[in-house]
């Protein structure tokens, strides 16, 4: 353990060979978050098993692969309800979601308004936003996703448990 040093920058001691290949596995979902995203094939892009890669992953940046693709979708969709006129079915497709309730029920769950009501609150709002650079920006809208979507769900409606009582988080 004498010769062995921790490098600067390394996620909890993780081999920087490693998080170079996942950064390249985030790249790519962060250049086409439209897309399909398995594990499978981001473990390939990254050359490591899938139960290794998403592992890894969520060491790294602390949210498992879905998760962070789902944060991203959901900033994009954002940007465009925000920033453009564009059908909010034509976003929910554009952004990689596979139909419009399922788009506007993850919507609703993670940002606390529908895409329509965003929209609605956003244009209403005077734009001050221009003289803050884009990134910051971005990272101040960005969905906190520390929980999953359904577990956040069960949480905020109250579970019944087996016997039929409501179980109060």
């Amino acid at each position: 353990m004498a010769g062995r040093r921790k490098k600067k920058g390394a996620a909890k001691g993780q081999d920087p060979k490693l998080l170079r290949r996942l950064l390249r596995a985030k790249d790519r979902m962060d250049a086409a978050s439209d897309e399909a995203w398995p594990v499978a094939r981001l473990a390939d892009i990254s050359g490591v098993s899938k139960t290794h890669f998403a592992k890894s992953f969520k060491a790294a940046f602390g949210l498992p692969p879905h998760r962070y693709l789902l944060t991203r979708r959901l900033e994009r969709a954002t940007a465009l309800l925000r920033d453009t006129n564009i059908p909010i079915i034509d976003i929910a497709f554009q952004t990689g979601w596979d139909s419009l309730g399922t788009f506007g029920r993850t919507f609703r769950d993670v940002l606390s308004a529908s895409p329509s009501e965003l929209r609605a609150k956003e244009k209403s709002v005077p734009r001050q936003a221009e003289k803050v650079p884009p990134c910051f920006v971005s990272a101040a809208r960005r969905p906190h996703l520390k929980t999953a979507v359904s577990e956040k769900r069960r949480r905020e409606r109250g579970s019944k448990d087996r016997t039929g009582k409501t179980e109060v988080p």
